[in-house]
């Protein structure tokens, strides 16, 4: 039995990979690099769109990679203890806007943003995987995989509840409150990473591969609960990622800038902070709500659901300001089905990394688990890669300033520019939930 130590320490890491690092990459990067840092439309969909694809090689590659190290840490926590510095370093780095040329500024961003993901991957792919070594009671893993979910939300509404209060303090140029702040997050997100490298213990001993072979790749795609659990992350993901990347839009240009209610600054980041929180909440409650289900498949098609009726909900809400709570009280709603169902993936892949072990004889956790990531980084990049896409065909332009940096000119927003920003938060991500309901119905592991 893990201490409760060991449970904080594992959720420690997702506190800084989900809670700080990927929301902030999530939610502020879209906004960030075409209104901020001064990259086109064009540029910042097609950065994301070449990240995803270099993911694709590089995930597996470090789940393959990860199964067979070994070390006096054990085999996936040298990877946490290794790589917590480059990743809050590099991770700050991104948020720094150098005085460049716009050519140079793409290749910054370029190559930073590449070597984000490829340090993301050295990190998370092997901290994904340790859940399939920590324990073998599933249990056990249900709530090892709850704390980390309750981490991440729990940090990542800290992280965008306190962004505009953060800036607010800091002033300066938004480019010099957003290095700054880069700097913050990304110091703390290397300590968070340390610490859950220490902090927890290898305890399953791996049947291992003896050397590399393309046949564990081979095996993936005769591994059936695989291809669909790894087509329900993508699902998870882009449902998120649509929402994150479009909700500073909302506030810019469908309503009208910053609100504030009582004293309370609700700009795009402390308004999907009400949903953090919730989801915060949900996944702590899921392992009970799995248990009450039946099923970890049932549960999850019941959070499925949620997320698809509310969704369709919100499409429906007028575009005003006086609006606000009625938006607030939907993404919390929204919330309930993605806390319930945040958890039970990482669980379900645990189990889909035992089916393997099973059927074909090694342990092939890390590549599996690497699947994870990689979802969870294709579905948040290509959503927000789209986004760019959409807008400009739906009649978003770019205007460039005296220094040649570019953002999206207010004047080209116009109501059916608004109408899309609005069926992106909602609409979109209903389509992708009503996929996600049929592919859980499908899931043949039935735990």
């Amino acid at each position: 039995m893990a201490k409760l130590s060991e449970k904080i320490g594992y959720a420690l890491d997702d506190a800084a990979a989900g809670g700080i690092t990927w929301k902030v990459m999530s939610i502020v990067f879209p906004f960030f690099f075409t209104n901020v840092f001064g990259l086109s439309l064009a540029d910042t969909a097609a950065l994301m769109l070449i990240a995803r694809m270099f993911d694709v090689v590089t995930d597996p590659i470090m789940g393959s990679l990860a199964d067979r190290t070994q070390s006096r840490w054990g085999t996936y926590r040298p990877w946490l203890i290794i790589g917590a510095i480059p990743f809050g370093l590099i991770f700050a780095m991104l948020l720094y806007t150098p005085e460049l040329g716009p050519v140079g500024k793409r290749i910054w961003a370029y190559t930073l943003y590449l070597l984000m993901m490829a340090i993301y991957t050295a990190v998370n792919v092997p901290y994904g995987s340790l859940l399939g070594v920590m324990t073998e009671d599933d249990n056990e893993k249900n709530q090892f995989s709850s704390f980390r979910m309750v981490g991440a939300y729990a940090m990542g509404f800290v992280t965008l509840l306190s962004f505009p209060y953060i800036q607010k303090g800091i002033g300066g140029t938004d480019q010099h409150q957003y290095a700054v702040i880069g700097a913050l997050f990304g110091g703390l997100a290397a300590v968070m990473t340390l610490a859950c490298g220490l902090l927890t213990r290898e305890r399953v001993k791996m049947v291992r591969a003896d050397k590399f072979s393309f046949k564990q790749f081979a095996d993936l795609f005769k591994n059936k609960p695989w291809l669909i659990l790894t087509s329900i992350g993508i699902c998870t993901n882009f449902f998120n990622g649509f929402r994150y990347a479009v909700a500073a839009y909302i506030f810019q240009y469908c309503m009208g800038g910053d609100i504030t209610v009582m004293g309370l600054i609700i700009n795009y980041t402390v308004f999907m902070a009400f949903g953090e929180v919730t989801c915060m909440i949900f996944g702590g409650v899921s392992p009970k709500f799995t248990e009450w289900m039946g099923s970890k498949r049932k549960a999850f098609l019941v959070a499925a659901i949620i997320c698809l009726v509310l969704s369709v909900a919100f499409f429906f809400i007028p575009m005003e300001k006086s609006s606000i709570w009625l938006m607030v009280a939907l993404v919390v709603l929204t919330s309930v089905g993605v806390g319930l169902y945040s958890p039970l993936l990482w669980s379900m892949y645990a189990d889909v990394a035992d089916y393997a072990t099973e059927k074909f004889g090694t342990s092939s956790t890390g590549l599996i688990f690497s699947s994870g990531t990689m979802a969870q980084k294709f579905g948040g990049a290509v959503s927000g890669s789209l986004i760019a896409l959409v807008l400009g065909l739906a009649g978003a332009t770019m205007v460039a300033d005296a220094m040649g940096n570019e953002s999206i000119d207010p004047a080209s927003v116009t109501e059916s520019v608004k109408t899309m920003i609005w069926a992106i938060f909602s609409l979109f991500p209903a389509v992708i939930a009503l996929v996600m309901c049929g592919l859980v119905y499908i899931f043949p592991i039935k735990k």
